[in-house]
């Protein structure tokens, strides 16, 4: 490769030009971070030196980058459809892994085609580039697989992320459960107790702040209980938030108390977390087992059995051939 980089003038000139556009992309997306947190700086420093001002106060989250959202817009209205015949169910996995825009699903279409398209046509260009020809069947056979693994990365990407997502909230809402059973016990209402977690667990656990603050704006837009308790349960796409707002659907309904139904199911979620990091601790052993035949069972062999190959090679293989 070292030497197909250095006599090769188009693989050298490529290879730069990758270079140029990683560092410019790094450069940008660097100085669009500061450019957001400055700005956000700003409207809290505003805010704090005139917070009766009209227009200040305003929503300070970070809105995303509609680039890929415009983008999409114009493709479709070149004619190329970015939907998909189960809408409902790709929009489900997106918001499990934290992609909740209503243009998400378009995105992520979006991007299956385009790396679906680009990957063999650089797969091409970088044989070509190379000086290798490139028969039919080859390129038949590696586009190929080239073009399925650009359709299924994203679909990974997308797993790996709400799993990673799922597994957070699960192991930051017993903590949660603690502090809404606190607030609860303290003399505040259910709508008063989410807020005041939301607002505290911002930095320990922003994912289950987010969900307990969606949950509250749309209490105060004059959505019910239930309705915002299953949206919530919906948009986590964890199955013990799921269980934790029918919990709290039944006690309103049935007039139970709540702080008991939150200490019991604080109880067993936390006992839920125990056994899993439990589970985590007994599967060590036998994971450690794989590294350990794979890599130093061989060596050991190696040192052992060496000394012995030696004296055969010296002693008994000239005794056998009558030296």
């Amino acid at each position: 490769m070292t030497d197909i980089i250095s006599t090769n003038p188009s693989v050298r000139l490529a290879l730069l030009a990758t270079l140029f556009v990683l560092v410019v992309g790094v450069a940008l997306l660097t100085l669009t971070a500061i450019s957001r947190r400055a700005t956000i700086r700003g409207q809290l420093r505003a805010i704090s030196q005139n917070s009766a001002a009209p227009g200040l106060v305003e929503s300070l989250q970070r809105r995303r980058d509609d680039s890929w959202t415009r983008l999409a817009d114009r493709i479709e209205r070149a004619g190329l459809n970015l939907g998909d015949t189960k809408s409902s169910a790709l929009r489900e996995k997106l918001v499990a892994a934290g992609f909740d825009s209503p243009s998400a699903p378009r995105i992520y279409n979006l991007i299956r085609l385009v790396l679906v398209i680009a990957l063999p046509l650089l797969y091409v260009a970088l044989s070509t580039a190379g000086g290798y020809a490139v028969s039919f069947t080859r390129l038949y056979i590696v586009g190929s697989i080239v073009a399925l693994l650009g359709l299924y990365v994203p679909a990974l990407v997308v797993r790996a992320k709400a799993d990673r997502r799922r597994e957070e909230i699960v192991n930051g809402f017993p903590d949660s459960l603690d502090l809404m059973l606190v607030c609860v016990e303290a003399g505040l209402g259910l709508e008063a107790a989410l807020d005041r977690v939301g607002r505290e667990l911002v930095m320990s656990h922003p994912l289950i702040a987010k969900l307990f603050t969606t949950t509250t704006l749309q209490l105060r837009a004059g959505a019910s209980r239930e309705k915002a308790l299953r949206g919530m349960a919906q948009s986590s796409g964890v199955e013990e938030i799921g269980a934790f707002a029918t919990l709290l659907i039944q006690s309103d309904k049935l007039g139970s108390s709540i702080s008991t139904t939150l200490r019991v199911y604080a109880a067993e979620m936390r006992e839920k977390r125990r056994m899993r990091a439990e589970e985590k601790a007994h599967r060590i052993p036998v994971l450690i087992s794989i590294p350990l035949v794979a890599c130093m069972l061989p060596v050991m062999i190696g040192v052992l059995m060496l000394p012995a190959a030696v004296r055969v090679i010296r002693t008994i293989m000239p005794a056998m051939q009558g030296g």
